[in-house]
């Protein structure tokens, strides 16, 4: 029993040890620097996590916490022992690859692809039916980028419609799903064609009637088809928007070339150095290419209303 409560006792000791709460004057100032630094809008609350040992000589570690009504973000920092400093480093793994472990978080299981099925360089695109910089870059992906690398590079399309600015975008994801989930020309069909006519796309009756009329071109289960066009199942359109979120998107279009990623609507020369890129990374030659002259200005991609 001696021994146990020594034990017991040297524990809470240690515990004290390694996670120390800041006096309330340091907390104070830690905060006060941290609004300053960032801009912080003074309605979002900032907490000062107790200090910790780190591995760095005279420097605790603390964990300042920001929240914007219920969104949080946690900000590690060295704070000085003698409590004159604090500073914010990023440390960098170098045995780990960055962009191996981007891609490891988008998940390409079931999804509709074009391309060489055993491309080592794979490039994902967060699409939304409705945004005129999508269409934009899907139109200079199909058929002229497609057509230089289609035989070095797998194109796949993820979902990531901004429904708070475009309507009917989440439903033709899902319409475009069903299809998928069927035939994956059909998918592409309707993706190329609801991107070169977004403009007269009349509404949701109208693109249930288009899937409907891909359904019968390739010979799909038309009964299966309208089934899963009444029930509009959303989760796997919202899964794919909240993996976006995760791996840094924001708006459209979003691609990531072996986790290289490209925002907007680039010039085709812009994406084709970034296809080279990884393709010189993956130890594949990348294609000739003509001139670029004449190549069109880049377009910012699509911002989501605040």
């Amino acid at each position: 029993m001696i021994v146990r409560r020594a034990f017991l006792i040297l524990l809470v000791i240690c515990l004290g040890c390694s996670a120390q709460s800041a006096p309330p004057e340091i907390g104070q100032l830690v905060e006060r620097h941290v609004r300053a630094y960032y801009s912080l809008p003074p309605e979002m609350k900032v907490t000062v996590g107790p200090t910790r040992p780190s591995e760095f000589p005279n420097y605790d570690a603390l964990t300042v916490t920001l929240d914007n009504s219920g969104k949080k973000q946690d900000l590690d920092f060295l704070l000085s022992k003698d409590r004159k400093t604090l500073m914010r480093m990023a440390k960098m793994d170098l045995s780990r690859d960055p962009y191996a472990e981007l891609m490891k978080k988008i998940d390409l299981s079931g999804r509709p692809a074009r391309g060489n099925k055993d491309a080592k360089v794979v490039a994902v695109n967060y699409d939304d039916f409705e945004c005129p910089f999508c269409s934009r870059l899907h139109q200079e992906i199909f058929p002229a980028i497609f057509k230089e690398y289609g035989d070095r590079v797998l194109f796949v399309y993820k979902d990531f419609p901004l429904e708070e600015i475009h309507p009917w975008a989440i439903h033709a994801a899902v319409d475009a799903n069903c299809l998928a989930a069927q035939n994956n020309d059909s998918y592409w069909e309707y993706a190329d064609y609801l991107h070169a006519n977004q403009r007269s796309i009349g509404g949701i009756a109208e693109l249930d009637r288009l899937a409907t009329l891909q359904a019968q071109k390739h010979s799909l289960d038309l009964t299966k088809l309208q089934a899963c066009l009444k029930t509009q199942d959303e989760k796997a359109v919202r899964a794919s928007m909240h993996e976006g979120q995760v791996v840094g998107v924001s708006a459209t279009p979003a691609m990531f070339v072996n986790g290289i990623k490209v925002d907007g609507a680039v010039p085709p020369n812009e994406l084709q150095t970034v296809l080279d890129r990884a393709l010189k990374d993956a130890g594949v030659a990348p294609p000739e290419h003509k001139s670029a002259a004449g190549a069109p200005n880049a377009v910012p991609p699509a911002q989501p209303s605040k």
